[in-house]
């Protein structure tokens, strides 16, 4: 099978990743956690696996981002532009809940985002009803954080080194760029990489079922962790 704009390698990482997820509680609705730091790829990543699961997929396989339930700017700030306000402030998980997880759950329709970050206004897509076996995605950063234990039926994480989705992320934003900030320490990276590496010490010991290197987007690897071998799960 040939996947128009899909590299041969990094087809065959979307296949064996999708038909692993696929496998999650066959007969019935289940949520899978794609998470990783910001730049490294997991938007794309979750994309092609919603792209590709048409052509290979006989269950509806759909997406949600968490980007899509961030606070209101002047709360993520209250207390100040840090790595620890990063971590703590960004998100809203009981709207995620309300909105996505636990209606996902009961059976019902979902609505998949209330705020658009980049606007900071409350935004009201049309909700979503998914099959009764829909395999539903949900991508973003921290989504292995104790507050989210239990919420998720399988975790994949998407990693590569600081050094490779600092520049990587950074390229995404030309306006606010500065110069030297290719640099993880580079201190204008310092609220997002210290709350990246305060989230790494949090989610450390909680074992992904799935890892996908992404440090070379043409040849991912994906990994299957043994579970009786305690790793280092972070993303630096």
């Amino acid at each position: 099978m040939s996947m128009p704009g899909f590299l041969p390698t990094r087809q065959l990482v979307l296949v064996d990743l999708l038909a692993l997820m696929l496998a999650t509680r066959p007969g019935e609705r289940a949520m899978v956690a794609v998470d990783g730091p910001d730049g490294v790829g997991k938007t794309r990543l979750v994309g092609e696996l919603v792209a590709l699961a048409p052509h290979v997929a006989g269950r509806e396989v759909l997406s949600v981002s968490v980007d899509g339930f961030h606070h209101p700017r002047a709360h993520r700030h209250a207390r100040g532009s840090t790595a620890k306000t990063f971590y703590h402030e960004s998100y809203d998980y009981d709207a995620l809940r309300a909105k996505v997880l636990r209606p996902f759950r009961a059976g019902r329709e979902i609505v998949p985002a209330v705020r658009d970050v980049a606007t900071d206004q409350p935004v009201h897509p049309d909700p979503v009803e998914p099959t009764d076996d829909a395999l539903l995605i949900v991508e973003g950063i921290f989504l292995r954080r104790p507050e989210l234990a239990g919420e998720w039926d399988a975790t994949c994480l998407v990693t590569a080194p600081l050094r490779v989705t600092v520049p990587r992320g950074n390229a995404r934003f030309p306006r606010a760029r500065v110069p030297g900030d290719h640099d993880p320490d580079h201190p204008a990276n310092a609220r997002y990489v210290g709350g990246q590496r305060l989230y790494d010490q949090q989610a450390r010991l909680w074992q992904p079922t799935w890892i996908v290197d992404h440090s070379d987007l043409q040849r991912p690897e994906l990994i299957v962790p043994d579970p009786e071998e305690p790793q280092w799960f972070g993303d630096g």
